[in-house]
């Protein structure tokens, strides 16, 4: 029996007026680890094997990308999220202008025609912008976090404590107690 090696791929143009042009940060939680170590970004494809071929296209042509997948099911009729991890770094703004820039290969689109959403606000595709509003590391999303969450604490009347800190003296007592 003969193996046939089928060898598929992308060529210039083949996902033009298949992606939209907006990219979300951070707007999904990390399937590979904690969203503070992880960023998350979610792409909208016109279909769900334009999805495929670019999660394919994502996994194989960037060694920093942790993951890609395509959601379960239909955003809304015809329309598909693709996710991609990757290390939360201070490369990660760079890394988010890289995939735009590349992905006008297969679209058409220029860098200029994207979107980037964070915070429910669409910023242009440009690093040194995306530098100001995305948490490039670990410890600055948790400090983030700590902060918005002490912010709806304090509107609730309820004392503020640091979520990623020391530990408050009743836990220190309780790990005590187990024997940590």
């Amino acid at each position: 029996m003969t193996k046939i090696i089928v060898n598929e791929g992308l060529d210039y143009m083949d996902m033009e007026h298949q992606i939209e042009p907006h990219v979300s940060v951070d707007e999904y939680s990390a399937k590979m680890g904690k969203d503070s170590d992880i960023v998350t970004l979610a792409f909208i494809v016109k279909s769900e094997a334009a999805g495929n071929d670019l999660v394919d296209w994502f996994e194989r042509g960037y060694d920093w990308v942790l993951d890609s997948s395509l959601s379960d099911g239909e955003l809304s009729p015809g329309k598909y999220l693709v996710f991609l991890e990757m290390k939360r770094r201070t490369k990660v703004p760079e890394r988010i202008v890289e995939l735009i820039d590349d992905l006008e290969t297969l679209t058409g689109m220029t860098a200029d025609e994207w979107a980037v959403n964070i915070d429910e606000k669409d910023y242009p595709a440009e690093a040194e912008v995306l530098k100001e509003l995305i948490a490039i590391s670990p410890h600055e999303y948790r400090e983030e976090n700590d902060e918005e969450l002490n912010e709806m604490r304090h509107r609730a009347g309820l004392d503020t404590v640091s979520n990623y800190g020391e530990p408050d003296r009743e836990l220190k007592a309780f790990i005590s107690m187990a024997g940590l």
